[in-house]
């Protein structure tokens, strides 16, 4: 049996598309849980990570704390909240914060981290304040890695959020869930389907986006360091200043 053709199948029929639970109805509050989760743990990430970055405290800490909570179980941890909060939302909203506080947290502070510090005594020297530093100098250059923290944070929920169907939510693991149940493996595979495409659909978007915030006269990825510029020379090539001594 192609159980492709079947989900295709699925997928193409109009009646798919109609209803509560409709594609649209289930892709639309997929997309919910993972926006939802992603902003509640950008609240609570982005201004630690900031501060970690600005300063250069607490990343031991930071680096511990989002190690362990990424090697949490997020199924295991669904079920140990709904077995405190009950059926619903709830427990998977939590969940789902959990797992996307290490990637943001992470990216917060990297992209401060990797502004280049004579960047920031420079501002200084010229009399800006922590705060003007941190708004005009740090988050403009730090913002591209924290997108990209972001976009991780976003794909990993995305793909994760089928979990909420579990404990009586909705989403586009409703059909997988549904589908194993029945043994109906076409839906099943027509909602594997549909989560693969939003996903691979967010990551064009961030891609996209972590380009787009790259302040003008910054090259990512190329070294701009003088001394990078020399170590490229060619073996037995003549700096300036050696050239100027013979």
């Amino acid at each position: 049996m192609n159980f492709f053709a079947e989900a295709f199948a699925f997928i193409g029929d109009g009646s798919s598309w109609g209803g509560p639970n409709g594609i649209p109805t289930r892709l639309g509050e997929h997309l919910w849980y993972s926006v939802v989760a992603v902003a509640l743990a950008s609240i609570v990430a982005i201004p630690v990570g900031f501060a970690i970055g600005h300063t250069g405290r607490g990343r031991a800490i930071a680096v511990a704390v989002s190690g362990g909570a990424r090697a949490l179980p997020t199924f295991g941890v669904i079920t140990l909240i709904a077995g405190w909060v009950g059926i619903g939302l709830t427990a998977p909203m939590i969940s789902f914060v959990i797992l996307a506080i290490p990637s943001v947290l992470a990216g917060a502070y990297a992209g401060f981290e990797a502004v280049d510090r004579s960047t920031v005594d420079a501002a200084r020297a010229v009399g800006m304040t922590e705060w003007q530093i941190v708004t005009r100098v740090e988050v403009p250059l730090g913002l591209p890695l924290l997108i990209g923290g972001i976009r991780s944070a976003v794909l990993q929920v995305v793909a994760t959020a089928t979990l909420a169907t579990i404990v009586g939510s909705g989403g586009l693991g409703s059909y997988i869930i549904t589908g194993l149940r029945a043994n109906d493996y076409g839906t099943m595979l027509a909602g594997s389907i549909l989560v693969i495409a939003l996903a691979v659909a967010l990551e064009v978007v961030f891609s996209v986006v972590q380009r787009l915030v790259v302040p003008a006269g910054v090259t990512a990825g190329r070294p701009t360091d003088s001394r990078a510029r020399v170590a490229r020379r060619a073996p037995g090539t003549a700096t300036p200043l050696q050239e100027g001594t013979q």
